[in-house]
């Protein structure tokens, strides 16, 4: 309604504007009162034109209407969801603690059973058995040097580690891997190290340098 009433007041505008300007030549012979008239009617056109402008402008920067604020939960539904994610979280939590035990279990089982294992294999293999109490027994001392003496005869000389554990007359195995290559006895303890005489029974295999000193083993 508002655009056909601008339209048409722009019609009539221009019409008017139109007759103002073919009579402008002849106003002096116009009357006073037609020319009235026509200035009133200008006026009143522009009056409307103007409130139609005003209106346009009024409803372009108008706000946009307020929407309804959403409704707030109450205290009561507050809790209910505290109480809700409480729950859930000590959920969790045994899942979680059933998860690590059965872990545990798992792990207490696999090495009970792999000892038990190791138990049975030692029982019906004795060389197992005694490849372990081998690989197992105390390092006490290295071989720092063999030596073939035609004069001397044939001797060790040891690079003690564990000094409070040997004295003159202590007797020591030779350890390579998981073997023994036979005995030796201590016959002398120098601030050096100690020297070292084989026992009877050594096999063909000579010690070296670096093969590792224990305690023969029970077995």
């Amino acid at each position: 309604m508002k655009i056909l009433l601008g339209a048409t007041i722009a019609l009539l505008f221009a019409a008017v504007v139109l007759s103002w300007n073919n009579m402008t030549q002849g106003v002096r012979n116009a009357p006073a009162d037609e020319v009235a008239r026509l200035r009133k009617q200008v006026d009143e056109l522009r009056e409307q034109q103007d409130k139609l402008q005003m209106e346009k402008l009024r409803a372009d920067t108008a706000p946009a209407p307020i929407q309804p604020a959403a409704p707030q939960p109450s205290d009561a539904d507050i809790e209910a969801m505290k109480a809700e994610l409480a729950a859930k979280d000590a959920e969790l939590a045994k899942i979680q603690e059933e998860k690590d035990k059965a872990k545990r279990d798992a792990d207490t089982f696999r090495d009970e059973a792999g000892f038990v294992g190791q138990q049975v294999l030692e029982q019906n293999d004795n060389e197992l058995r005694r490849a372990r109490m081998i690989r197992n027994a105390l390092l006490i001392g290295k071989v720092k040097e063999y030596v073939e003496n035609p004069e001397y005869g044939t001797f060790i000389t040891v690079d003690i580690m564990m000094p409070d554990n040997v004295q003159v007359g202590s007797i020591l195995a030779i350890r390579r891997n998981t073997g023994i290559l036979g005995q030796i006895k201590i016959s002398d303890i120098t601030p050096d190290g100690a020297i070292a005489n084989m026992m009877p029974g050594f096999g063909q295999i000579k010690p070296e340098i670096g093969d590792e000193l224990i305690f023969p083993p029970r077995f």
